[in-house]
């Protein structure tokens, strides 16, 4: 019995890249490709895969809101999050919104395969070094200023700190512009920022958006 993927990445040559790696054994079948988180929560309902191995950082709603929508449909979903970001904010909210793994890009073709078998299987795998720097942070109390989100406030962060509009990110959530527009002014409330200058450097700072 092979292991059914579906495979989340907004890059076509990293999806042939992972395909290729993932078909090369017995052990997983590519059942889906997807190169949005708006797909990803589609082709979940439709090919029902044993397992999701996804881009974190995508347009539109990106992993995260993949995440959430796929979860909430069914709860027993198994997501690995690769990811370029290795800091612990983007981390803890994949596992937050329910990811059971999340792995490094540059991980080598063996840990991916590990990483992607235990998940399949219910399991939790997380990067070691990820899973210190949570650890750490935990411990030390530095807890990220994005902490003060909320899920949906994260994924309208997020949006905003790329540029876009509040009519856009109101399409791209699903959500009325004036919805968008209150969580706008509570995310400046509660990071105590003023325009969007200062929401783009907290969100470079803070490892969201790249400098």
């Amino acid at each position: 019995m092979t292991t059914k993927i579906l495979l989340v990445d907004d890059h076509e040559l990293v999806r042939a890249g992972f395909r290729r790696l993932l078909e090369d054994g017995e052990q997983f079948t590519v059942v889906a490709e997807a190169g949005s988180g708006e797909q990803a929560v589609q082709d979940y309902a439709k090919y029902k895969p044993d397992a999701v191995v996804m881009d974190i950082s995508m347009p539109g709603i990106g992993g995260i809101g993949a995440i959430e929508r796929i979860i909430a449909r069914d709860p027993d979903a198994r997501i690995l999050v690769l990811s370029v970001h290795e800091d612990s904010v983007f981390t803890t909210r994949a596992l937050q919104a329910g990811a059971k793994g999340f792995i490094p890009k540059r991980s080598a073709p063996e840990e991916m395969i590990k990483a992607i078998a235990l998940v399949a299987q219910g399991k939790m795998s997380i990067d070691p070094e990820i899973a210190q720097q949570i650890a750490m942070q935990k411990l030390s109390g530095s807890d990220d200023v994005l902490d003060v989100l909320s899920q949906r406030e994260f994924e309208v962060f997020r949006l905003l700190a790329e540029g876009k509009s509040v009519n856009d990110i109101a399409d791209v959530l699903n959500l009325s512009p004036k919805t968008v527009g209150t969580h706008h002014t509570n995310i400046k409330q509660k990071l105590e920022v003023s325009n969007s200058a200062e929401l783009a450097r907290l969100a470079i700072r803070s490892g969201v958006l790249d400098a």
